[in-house]
């Protein structure tokens, strides 16, 4: 693998479109197209497979390329939600319409292995390549590759107990499956073929939360499975499916209410690595299991008081006897390698942070990894031998890069994004993927980056968009948003949220900016903890010191300077306009989380329990309500699970008690991510832009 070049593709612009409307920054189809999603090497490495919309379509069908050259093919059009390669290399099995069909890599008709559809997914081979193994209402399903009659291997599934399919936590009560929160592979396959891992879920402890749903013919209350900090969460553990006898067995992991499961795979040699950590981030634990048996071995363990969300991963080392692990055992994460009876070692070293899982390449005796080398707005690959040593970066462009390497490690597939590119997939040097011509027409906001000196004179790091003719001499208003932590980076966002409406933004005359505040990670291990038990709070000085900045520049205007955000951006939203009025003179607040009671189950790692922090508890923002003196919208969805619309209500039932004036305009089918439906984020985005427009006096 050498470092890849890329030039942009974008640069022949033509005409200039005209300017962004809320309507087509919130179309189905993209703007600025539809990213590229599981690229995919086939077995000789000679082809890579990946799904895509050349059109910016949400739907992605099937493409493949060769990595010899030439451009790349569409094999199927219809949308496909799950792929992987025949054991030749010749042909790919994939799962459109519910159903499992075979085509060519060269193209031609598709055989179809399945008639009834379904909800298949979470696909994989076995190892000789005669079984495809996938999930299926709940349950892990089988299917000769050659084609025949699917076999449901597992009965464990009790379907959702509620009515309407939306939502975060809208789940089989008992599936195999993945958890509520956190991503990974549900089924994995030994080297050998004899066993299959799943992840198991038990939901039944969890406490039943009525949503009210209005859109039916009569009103119903839709019951969700919905922990909160300090009440009983999901049982989480591994199975072991003998694929021979078909018998399940699941392993007796400690702590199962309590803990996820980060990673979980099978040694070349035989056992299975599963890497747990507590929900609260303090406590992580990893061991061996044997699949005969069941018998489970530690091999290291480590503790944390003061972790928050913690971005670990582990994975075997090439040898099959070591484990590549990314951990916070110092300031920074790093990667360790951990072998049998030894203490972790660092393989990587100096101020930056490593992201993900590794990439262990047998054929090279290399490691290839991720990290915030040689800027925290960044994300590079990099190399280096498998026993550590001088790390080779293998990424030339700026901006946000993941790898996928070929299985003969020769070559390198790079998904990138960067200020001014979507997400696109790169193969040896080239794109496969660009968004629609329209894209390149567009005037895109001009990025630069600042430092400036927090709380305590901390630096501080912003990420400001501007017009790219911003004329000086001007005054401009300015927007923070959408705030959250581990903004500011070098990546043109998916979400529209965080994407195309910043640059709606921009192109109506405002400067918009995003702070990495404390919780944010490339900064080290201090300030990334500062955020426990601590949202709304020392954040809201970060964002103090921000406006300080931003005031000391000649063409900002330091009258007319608001800030919004979702979730927990809507949280400092409110608690920015309650605690520190005058601040901001106008602020939005979209499903904003207000009031920890009512925190989700994955947020015991920013604030652990009320049990055993009440004050941390006692501090929702109907609390600090009497201070708000500027101009707020608040955007509560109304089917949102994760920040309840009760909450909302909450609020704004103690805001009208106080005599305070605010908006609140609510979506009656929105969700969490009420930005990913079109409908609903023209009419959301659409009430935002009023809102700015008329207190922050631009036309």
């Amino acid at each position: 693998m050498r470092l890849l070049r890329f030039t942009s593709l974008f640069l022949g612009c033509g005409a200039i479109a005209a300017p962004l409307t809320v309507e087509r920054i919130a179309s189905a189809s993209s703007i600025a197209g539809t990213a590229p999603s599981s690229p995919t090497w086939s077995p000789d490495s000679r082809r890579l497979a990946f799904m895509w919309s050349s059109e910016g379509e949400p739907r992605r069908g099937l493409w493949v390329a060769d990595l010899a050259g030439g451009e790349p093919r569409q094999l199927i059009a219809d949308e496909v939600t799950a792929l992987v390669w025949a054991a030749d290399g010749a042909s790919l099995f994939f799962v459109s319409g519910g159903n499992i069909h075979r085509v060519s890599a060269t193209g031609g008709p598709s055989v179809r292995l399945t008639s009834d559809g379904g909800d298949r997914s979470d696909l994989h081979l076995s190892p000789d390549g005669t079984t495809l193994s996938y999930l299926r209402e709940g349950d892990l399903w089988l299917l000769p590759a050659a084609g025949g009659i699917p076999e449901r291997v597992t009965h464990v599934a009790i379907p959702p107990i509620a009515a309407v399919p939306l939502g975060r936590y809208y789940h089989y009560d008992v599936e195999i499956g993945p958890p509520s929160w956190g991503e990974h592979p549900a089924a994995i396959w030994s080297a050998e073929g004899r066993y299959l891992a799943v992840h198991y879920v038990d939901r039944r402890g969890v406490r039943k939360v009525p949503f009210p749903w209005y859109l039916g013919d009569e009103p119903i209350l839709n019951f969700l499975r919905r922990g909160a900090p300090g009440q009983a969460n999901e049982l989480r553990t591994i199975g072991i499916l003998d694929v021979q006898t078909r018998q399940l067995r699941l392993l007796d992991l400690p702590d199962q209410t309590s803990s996820r499961v980060i990673e979980f795979s099978f040694s070349p040699k035989g056992p299975l690595l599963v890497d747990r950590q507590s929900d609260d981030c303090v406590n992580r634990v990893i061991q061996l299991a044997d699949p005969a048996t069941g018998t489970l071995r530690e091999i290291w363990r480590d503790h944390g008081d003061r972790r928050i969300y913690n971005e670990v991963a582990s994975t075997w080392a090439a040898d099959g006897d070591g484990v590549l692990m990314t951990g916070d055992l110092d300031d920074r994460y790093r990667l360790y390698l951990l072998e049998p009876g030894k203490a972790p070692r660092a393989l990587t070293r100096g101020p930056y942070d490593v992201e993900g899982k590794a990439i262990p390449v047998a054929a090279t005796r290399s490691v290839v990894y991720v990290s915030s080398e040689p800027s925290p707005s960044e994300r590079h690959v990099w190399r280096i031998p498998e026993t550590g040593g001088e790390p080779v970066r293998l990424s030339a462009q700026p901006g946000q890069n993941t790898p996928f390497v070929s299985p003969d490690g020769s070559a390198l597939a790079l998904l990138h994004s960067d200020d001014r590119t979507p997400m696109q997939l790169q193969l040896d040097g080239r794109a496969l993927t660009r968004p629609p011509p329209e894209f390149a027409r567009q005037q895109w906001a001009a990025v630069r980056y600042a430092t400036f000196p927090g709380p305590g004179g901390i630096p501080l790091h912003a990420r400001i968009l501007q017009p790219s003719k911003m004329d000086k001499s001007k005054k401009y208003p300015v927007l923070l948003g959408p705030v959250y932590i581990n903004t500011v980076r070098n990546r043109w966002a998916d979400r529209p949220l965080y994407g195309l409406l910043p640059q709606l933004l921009v192109q109506r005359g405002y400067l918009v900016v995003q702070i990495d505040m404390r919780g944010s990670t490339g900064y080290g291990r201090e300030f990334r903890e500062k955020f426990l038990m601590d949202w709304g709070g020392g954040d809201l000085d970060d964002l103090e010191s921000a406006v300080a900045y931003l005031k000391s520049l000649p063409y900002v205007d330091g009258k007319r300077v608001g800030i919004f955000g979702s979730s927990y951006g809507g949280l400092l939203a409110v608690y920015s306009l309650f605690r520190k009025p005058g601040l901001f003179a106008a602020g939005v607040a979209g499903a904003p989380a207000t009031e920890p009671r009512w925190f989700g189950s994955d947020d015991v790692a920013i604030a652990r329990t009320p049990q055993a922090h009440p004050e941390t508890f006692a501090r929702g923002a109907a609390r600090y309500a009497s201070g708000l003196r500027d101009h707020l919208l608040i955007l509560p969805c109304m089917a949102d699970d994760v920040v309840p619309f009760k909450t909302s209500v909450d609020l704004a039932e103690e805001l009208i008690k106080l005599g305070k004036d605010f908006d609140f305009v609510i979506s009656p089918s929105a969700t969490h991510a009420w930005d990913k439906r079109p409908d609903t984020a023209a009419y959301l985005f659409r009430k935002l832009v009023e809102h700015f427009d008329r207190h922050l006096g631009v036309k």
